[in-house]
């Protein structure tokens, strides 16, 4: 894989972009979610360093506080979480789910989700056991995890 250059303009851009209104999605009164998530690490860079990894899975943790305050204003039952694949860094996302007329899949139920699992030395610093959740559950042969807020939204 080619050398990542540029880190510094890079997340300066995604903290950039975190702090503004880019994420100022409509929590009208008509407006559901049927598991809408964004990737900030869309190319995977995360993959290749364990500090640039770090840095992402701040930022999902970042916009993930951001939506759950917009969310208090949003009159419905929802699930909101940050979902990381140890294997796979492009695949870290943060998700939103509620009641939506595309299917009756709400709420999302993940078979074998453990929340007594060991969270991996990487990211375990990162992630506040004070105010969140962590869930492990494999699917294929890859290893996912789940943050989730312990006090806003519906569990997985």
């Amino acid at each position: 894989m080619k050398k990542f250059r540029g880190k510094k303009r890079y997340f300066r851009n995604l903290w950039r972009d975190l702090n503004a209104e880019q994420y100022d999605l409509d929590f009208g009164q008509d407006a559901w979610f049927d598991a809408w998530h964004t990737h900030l690490d869309f190319y995977g860079h995360g993959n290749n360093s364990g500090k640039i990894r770090r840095e992402h899975i701040k930022a999902h943790i970042v916009l993930y506080n951001s939506l759950l305050e917009k969310l208090s204003t949003f009159d419905k039952p929802y699930q909101s979480w940050i979902g990381l694949v140890e294997e796979e860094a492009s695949l870290d996302a943060v998700y939103i789910h509620s009641p939506n007329p595309n299917d009756d899949n709400f709420p999302i139920k993940i078979e074998n989700l453990n929340w007594e699992c060991t969270i991996p030395h990487d990211f375990k610093d990162v992630i506040s056991l004070k105010d969140f959740n962590v869930g492990h559950y494999k699917w294929e042969s890859d290893n996912y995890y789940i943050i989730q807020s312990k006090d806003k939204g519906i569990k997985l």
